[in-house]
């Protein structure tokens, strides 16, 4: 019909053709019928609808819709079962209460914010965006930024808040209460009661306590005791002989009788004086005809060692222990350092103090400079960690050596006197240039103990170290001061003590004493243990080779006996 349509004549179109040629001049279509069954969709709709507004059971294993993921990762409603595992279902919950997110927070700025809200009630959120607590505070300043008035101002307002109503009888002097209230304290915020009487057992406590103490004032062990006057006493026969030569001049024909040193094997003499343990002895300078000894009875005495074997003098200028003693190097004076941190210099002859020095501290050890143009040069090794250089001579101190950690032990000195090795508790040996406070060698391993005593081998090329740890070790005295690692004696048991080592004069022994009183002696070369010597009763804490008696050797003990061997 349309291709006829299109051939009719002329080209006006009248609406009669309109209507025909549009669409809604069609014609009609046939309703449309679907072959499936009529469904409800209420219950399906009234489903969604509450799906949609709560979250998912996460004990269902069929769900009918498709969930969001809001719904999906929401926490569980109402309480969970305490022991029933909390599964992705559940949500991220890291935390019995939820999903708590980590931060990183510096301690400062927590301890300032935690301290800010115990003291003032609010404190910032770690976001920093807001304030919790006490919001309303208009500048939340924290306990850390406020000035000290504004402290004050805040701690008096907070008293004044819970300051408790005053009972009218504290207006009256008379009362008990007014006591309580008006009682000025040393301590802020603390409030005393009225003063109580003592029982029966407090004033007899009281009483004895002040006896005892009006005792001790009379014995004068309350204060400090005064210094003591440097006293001394001879004990010899004469002090200088017919021809005037002083009873400590060395004898004419004192000589080395034989080059090589033999191993002791008897006691020959006992030296008994000292009332308490002996620390320390010395042989007189290069004829070893005299024997210094100090002790712990604060006193000092020089034995005859040769002709009459007595005590020749007493020195007394120490009101506390002997620690140790040194000779200068002609014999003429000595000095001695005492644990009431006084260094005393002596004339050995007079028994005079030329001078005293200290520093407050307790002298372990003191050295003169062994040359002879540097007589009046002093080192000490403090318990402060310092060896001081004094000039006797002006009394000044001249040079400090402060490297060590630990209290100073010993100072040793080597290569001609142009350096020193010191030793501390702090487990190492420190090399000193001498007058140059700068270590030039620092020895410290992880396997080394604190070495109280040290010994010069007589060829000047070795150390010998009294280990705590029950050994002797041998250091080279040459540039690099190497551990000999072949050379190592042991045997002795000297853990806790300052035993002495030492050397013969010859150089083929080294012998020390040890904890329990005896005297060992190894030989150089093999390292092997020569013999022992059951010495002391208690510690042997000193020995000394004779400088020319070669088979000769003293030693000392807490037993206060200095004995003799040949």
């Amino acid at each position: 019909m349309d291709l006829l349509q299109s051939y009719a004549p002329g080209d006006a179109s009248s609406p009669e053709d309109e209507s025909l040629s549009s669409p809604d001049s069609s014609p009609l279509r046939l309703p449309t019928k679907s072959a499936a069954p009529a469904v409800d969709e209420t219950a399906l709709a009234l489903s969604v609808a509450a799906s949609t507004s709560r979250p998912l059971d996460p004990s269902v294993h069929l769900v009918p819709f498709n969930p969001t993921a809001d719904q999906l990762w929401a926490p569980v409603l109402g309480p969970q079962h305490p022991h029933a595992p909390i599964s992705s279902a559940s949500g991220h919950r890291n935390h019995k209460l939820g999903h708590v997110e980590d931060a990183a927070l510096l301690p400062f700025l927590f301890d300032e914010q935690y301290n800010t809200f115990h003291r003032f009630g609010y404190a910032s959120d770690p976001s920093g965006l807001q304030i919790i607590g006490d919001a309303q505070a208009a500048n939340p300043d924290t306990v850390y930024n406020l000035p000290p008035s504004e402290h004050k101002r805040r701690r008096i307002q907070s008293k004044e808040e819970i300051q408790e109503p005053v009972p009218p009888e504290a207006e009256n002097p008379a009362a008990d209460e007014w006591v309580v209230h008006n009682k000025k304290s040393p301590w802020a915020g603390v409030r005393e009661g009225p003063p109580v009487e003592l029982t029966d057992e407090q004033k007899q406590y009281a009483e004895a306590h002040a006896a005892k103490k009006a005792e001790k004032e009379a014995r004068g062990e309350g204060k400090e005791k005064t210094e003591v006057v440097a006293k001394t006493t001879f004990h010899g026969k004469e002090e200088k002989d017919y021809q005037g030569r002083s009873w400590i001049t060395p004898p004419k024909d004192a000589k080395a009788t034989n080059e090589r040193c033999y191993i002791p094997k008897r006691c020959v003499h006992e030296w008994v004086g000292h009332t308490k343990g002996v620390s320390a002895i010395r042989f007189f300078p290069k004829y070893g005809h005299l024997l210094l000894s100090a002790s712990m009875d604060c006193k000092i005495k020089i034995w005859d060692v040769l002709e009459s074997k007595t005590c020749m003098r007493t020195y007394m200028g120490h009101n506390k222990a002997v620690r140790d003693i040194s000779f200068c190097s002609d014999g003429s004076k000595f000095l001695s350092a005492g644990y009431d941190r006084n260094i005393q210099y002596w004339d050995t002859e007079t028994g005079q103090v030329i001078s005293t020095f200290s520093t407050g501290k307790v002298p372990y050890v003191v050295k003169l400079n062994p040359d002879e143009d540097k007589q009046n040069i002093l080192l000490a090794g403090m318990s402060d960690k310092k060896i001081v250089q004094w000039d006797m001579r002006s009394g000044e101190i001249t040079q400090e050596y402060d490297q060590h950690l630990g209290a100073v032990n010993t100072i040793t000195f080597v290569d001609n006197n142009r350096r020193f090795v010191t030793s501390s508790d702090d487990k190492s040996l420190r090399v000193w240039e001498y007058g140059i406070p700068v270590v030039i060698k620092y020895i410290s391993e992880p396997h080394m103990h604190s070495m109280p005593s040290i010994a010069v081998h007589p060829n000047s090329n070795w150390l010998a170290a009294q280990s705590l740890d029950n050994q002797i070790l041998i250091y080279s005295t040459k540039e690099r001061f190497q551990l000999n690692k072949k050379k190592r004696f042991a045997g002795h048991i000297v853990a806790g003590y300052a035993c002495q080592v030492s050397f013969s004069p010859d150089g083929r022994f080294v012998m020390s004493g040890d904890g329990e009183g005896s005297c060992w002696f190894w030989d150089w070369k093999s390292c092997r243990r020569f013999k022992t010597l059951k010495c002391h009763n208690g510690v042997c804490i000193g020995c000394e080779w004779h400088p020319l008696e070669t088979s000769k050797v003293a030693t000392c003990g807490w037993d206060g006996v200095i004995k003799y061997w040949d």
